[in-house]
């Protein structure tokens, strides 16, 4: 896989856990954030971004359907993979405590692997449109009582104060992400294991 790249794009608000792999992958590209995969897709084929960063399946939910649908048209090639931690925060604003907060807001996937700390401190579950989304919702709000369900990055851009960490349910919770890119490539990969992907036409 390449080791350089100046543009990635990805799908989401900037914060989510597709940014944070972008980030771990190429530290120094700027993250391209769309509203959709094919809007990341099609970023890429346009020359907006040099590559994609797009999700394909997580240890607890399974696949994401949508990018099996959309990666044999997409025009672009898988060139690496990269496993992320999905490590769950509850933040808040700046000045709330933990005892302050009585919703907490994300993506319902991500709300669904909290349950066991949701009810511990019986905090009412409001779903979002994504996780980053949910933070800057939060942020925006101003309110004590709200909380996020979100990656260390969304509440570092959004300024929210962590509450708590690694509150998921299954802590060896990952995600595998697809790095794709216009062009092909076959440099080695790296000694690590790899999970081999066929796309079929």
């Amino acid at each position: 896989m390449i080791e350089k790249a100046n543009k990635i794009s990805f799908q989401g608000e900037l914060g989510a856990y597709s940014h944070q792999a972008c980030a771990a992958v190429f530290p120094n590209a700027e993250a391209v954030a769309c509203k959709t995969f094919e809007s990341a897709i099609a970023t890429v084929k346009r020359g907006g971004a040099d590559l994609a960063m797009l999700p394909v399946e997580n240890s607890t939910y399974g696949r994401v359907a949508d990018i099996h649908y959309l990666l044999p048209e997409s025009g672009l090639h898988i060139i690496g993979e990269h496993f992320e931690r999905v490590h769950i925060n509850l933040m808040g604003v700046q000045g709330a405590s933990i005892e302050d907060i009585t919703s907490a807001k994300s993506h319902t996937v991500l709300l669904g692997q909290c349950r066991k700390f949701l009810n511990e401190y019986n905090m009412l579950p409001v779903t979002g449109v994504d996780t980053a989304g949910s933070a800057k919702e939060v942020a925006a709000a101003g309110d004590a009582s709200q909380g996020a369900l979100a990656g260390d990055l969304a509440a570092e851009i959004y300024g929210l104060t962590v509450l708590a960490r690694h509150i998921e349910d299954n802590k060896n919770n990952t995600t595998r992400f697809l790095v794709m890119s216009p062009e092909p490539t076959f440099e080695p990969q790296s000694r690590e294991e790899l999970i081999t992907t066929f796309v079929f036409r």
